[in-house]
C-alpha cells in the first residue's frame, strides 16, 4: 500500500485547509485510516481516525477544529482544518493500517502563519 497525501501549504491564522490522502495497491475492506501531526521538536500525535464505514474518533484537543472523512471507494481520507492556529504549524501524516500492518504516508506540511 502507497500514501500519497497533499493538501498541505502555508495558511494565516483562522484559516482553513483540506488535506487528502490517497491509498494506492492492494487494499482490504477492513481498515482504518488515521492522520498525524508532528511538530518540530515534538512527538507525532494522533489527530483524527476513521474506520472504513465512517466512523471517526478524535482526541479530545483534536474535536473542534478538525473533521476527517473518506471516501472508500477511492480509498482516499480527507482532513478538514479550520481555524487554524500557529500551534497547528506541523508535518501531517496519513496512515493506513489493515491486517496488522501500518502503511504510513510521506507528510504534508502545514504551516500557519500570524
Amino acid at each position: 500500500v502507497q500514501l500519497q497525501a497533499s493538501g498541505g501549504g502555508t495558511v494565516q491564522v483562522g484559516g482553513s485547509l483540506r488535506l487528502s490522502c490517497a491509498a494506492l495497491g492492494k487494499t482490504f475492506t477492513a481498515n482504518i485510516m488515521y492522520w498525524y501531526r508532528q511538530a518540530p521538536g515534538k512527538q507525532r500525535e494522533l489527530v483524527a481516525s476513521i474506520l472504513n464505514n465512517g466512523a471517526a474518533t478524535y482526541p479530545e484537543s483534536m474535536k473542534d477544529r478538525f473533521t476527517i472523512s473518506r471516501d472508500s471507494a477511492k480509498n482516499t481520507v480527507y482532513l478538514q482544518m479550520n481555524n487554524l492556529k500557529p500551534e497547528d504549524t506541523a508535518t501531517y501524516y496519513c496512515k493506513f493500517w489493515a491486517r496488522g500492518v501500518d502503511y504510513w504516508g510521506q507528510g504534508t506540511q502545514v504551516t500557519v502563519s500570524s
